[in-house]
């Protein structure tokens, strides 16, 4: 072999070389960036299907209620919703949000519907571990969009055969030390089940009033009644997804007052995230919530402040 040819051999494999180096100088950072990218994603997933939507929170949410008689100071009322009974959500999950429940020792507990997603003959049966519930008052609920979109009877008939009474524009009025708190249960205002009118004729004059909506958005009309110190609803399951800067993705009926506390006028508005989930089975930054209501009595000096 000549001087030239090794020397053109040599000088080729040193550019070959080079080009190595700089593709490899290339696509290391390239291929680093996909592979953490693809265990974040993996990870994510994980996260949003197997942690977060089982991860309960249990949110404390002191009340002032301007009807509430001093006698019932401190009244604890759990409000859970949308339980979603399905092939996840199954008798065993629910036996266990029942545990939890009354670990909080409720006065009364209240569950404001879509108790399944759908099939009533397959996952109604579920809902027999709520017979577990402990609270002195008992145990009321209404139904959801999702209740009426099945068997509502059925349902009806599982939950009071459990213990828990179904309200559909209806009012008890419960005797706690004495002292009445007057609970109403609107009907499904998406199914079109919802009959205000029919609950104002039953409504007590006297005592503090607590109105139960599926539908969060219901509460302008609620408020414009003036009869009520607080509404009760979830529907919204607090859009299951919630992003930084992108609005909640929710339900109609849900898009004004979509998650937690609102003052309405008079009426105090409270959409719970619910326990269970529809549509797909994730959640991320909204976890599943079981709520503990505190009421309070006014007192002389909130009194000159109101």
């Amino acid at each position: 072999m000549s001087f030239n040819q090794t020397s053109v051999d040599w000088t080729a494999g040193k550019v070959t070389r080079a080009i190595k180096k700089r593709f490899e100088n290339l696509f290391k950072p390239i291929l680093k960036f996909l592979t953490i990218s693809f265990i974040a994603v993996f990870l994510l997933i994980v996260y949003v299907q197997k942690v977060e939507i089982l991860w309960m929170e249990v949110v404390q949410v002191p009340l002032m209620l301007p009807h509430l008689s001093p006698e019932l100071e401190g009244y604890r009322i759990v409000q859970i919703t949308d339980i979603h009974a399905d092939d996840w959500m199954t008798a065993d999950r629910i036996a266990n949000i029942t545990r939890q429940i009354n670990d909080q020792q409720p006065d009364l507990v209240v569950l404001t519907g879509d108790f399944v997603t759908g099939d009533a003959d397959r996952y109604s049966p579920a809902l027999k571990s709520f017979a577990q519930l402990k609270a002195p008052d008992g145990s009321i609920a209404i139904l959801g969009n999702h209740d009426e979109a099945t068997d509502p009877q059925l349902i009806t008939n599982v939950l009071e055969s459990s213990g828990v009474r179904v309200l559909q524009n209806q009012v008890v009025t419960i005797t706690s030390k004495g002292a009445p708190l007057n609970i109403a249960g609107l009907g499904d205002a998406w199914s079109g089940k919802d009959d205000m009118e029919k609950v104002l004729q039953q409504l007590p004059g006297i005592g503090a009033s607590i109105l139960l909506a599926h539908e969060p958005d219901v509460a302008d009309r609620t408020a414009e009644t003036k009869k009520f110190d607080l509404q009760l609803s979830g529907h919204s399951h607090g859009g299951q997804v919630s992003l930084p800067f992108i609005k909640l993705v929710t339900p109609p009926l849900a898009h004004k007052y979509p998650l937690g506390q609102y003052q309405i006028a008079d009426l105090i508005q409270y959409t719970s995230r619910g326990v269970g989930t529809s549509g797909i089975r994730v959640r991320f930054n909204c976890r599943p919530e079981i709520t503990v209501l505190t009421l309070h009595a006014p007192t002389p000096e909130s009194t000159n402040i109101l």
